[in-house]
């Protein structure tokens, strides 16, 4: 969400741009190892840049894991103090949330996997966690760890591809291991290597198969992180015109209320569409092609 833009927090001396100000939103902070062999601290995204693939986003990672033992944490808590009557409270909203996942999941996993209904309750909470970040405004966070001296901070994980890569690609890995166990590895290569066009078809079924097979992780990753990348940099633009003068302000702030009021609606959808394909491919997972 918007907020009172950051140029007073960059100091008195040089109120940043409108690009140095949108920038500095994007960057991550990031640690990795400087081209001259040391470990530190990346200043910038160039810097960023040259520390090469395995240089860590410091902040994805700690708000991830912060979110997750968030979830953890109310889940446990509401676990362990389960009343039975009619729910009150957290309970009742816990308890709404997993029986709205389990109707999902019975609905389009007809098979027996006790994993599933818990995956894709995990799944859906902690990318919810993850998403609603993007409603807390772009300026605070980042502004009290600059009083810290953190020279850049982004908090909502899923803007950042590293993190829902690693999501689509954590999943992938299980429908490749499902498919194998649940079909057997001469099934899953036939499925791959007979379809559409039979046997005779086997370099282009191939081709054609073996691009779907990677377009799911791949398109998986990609709509979860274009989603709340634009949103996010939504609220940045909204954010600059706090700059322009009262009427700019006023504006900004109207407009900045309807977008999160719509943009509710879009951190929740994502991460339910995220879950949903979860669980679909799962099914096809298990699913053999006669």
């Amino acid at each position: 969400m918007a907020s009172e833009s950051t140029a007073a927090h960059h100091g008195g001396e040089h109120a940043p741009t409108s690009t140095e100000y949108i920038q500095h939103h994007l960057t991550n902070l990031v640690f990795g190892r400087h081209p001259d062999g040391s470990f530190g601290i990346a200043h910038g995204a160039q810097e960023a840049a040259e520390m090469g693939f395995w240089a860590v986003h410091l902040d994805t990672l700690g708000f991830s894991i912060l979110l997750g033992l968030a979830f953890l944490g109310i889940f446990y808590s509401v676990s362990s103090k389960v009343t039975t009557g009619v729910p009150q409270g957290m309970q009742n909203l816990v308890e709404m949330v997993v029986e709205f996942i389990q109707e999902n999941v019975d609905s389009m996993f007809e098979h027996h996997n006790p994993m599933i209904a818990p995956m894709a309750l995990t799944i859906f909470v902690w990318v919810l966690f993850m998403n609603v970040m993007d409603l807390v405004p772009v300026d605070l966070i980042p502004h009290l760890a600059s009083l810290a001296g953190v020279p850049y901070l982004k908090i909502v994980p899923s803007t950042d591809v590293n993190i829902t890569s690693g999501l689509a690609v954590s999943i992938f890995i299980l429908m490749i291991y499902y498919s194998l166990t649940q079909k057997g590895p001469a099934n899953f290569a036939a499925e791959l290597s007979f379809h559409p066009f039979g046997k005779f078809g086997l370099p282009l079924n191939l081709a054609l198969e073996v691009t779907n097979l990677l377009a799911k992780p791949l398109s998986l990753s990609l709509r979860l992180f274009g989603n709340l990348y634009a949103g996010e940099m939504i609220f940045i633009l909204i954010a600059l015109m706090y700059n322009g003068g009262l009427f700019w302000a006023t504006f900004g702030g109207g407009l900045q209320l309807v977008w999160a009021i719509f943009h509710i609606l879009v951190i929740v959808l994502q991460a339910f569409i995220f879950m949903v394909l979860t669980v679909v491919y799962m099914a096809m997972a298990y699913e053999v092609d006669h």
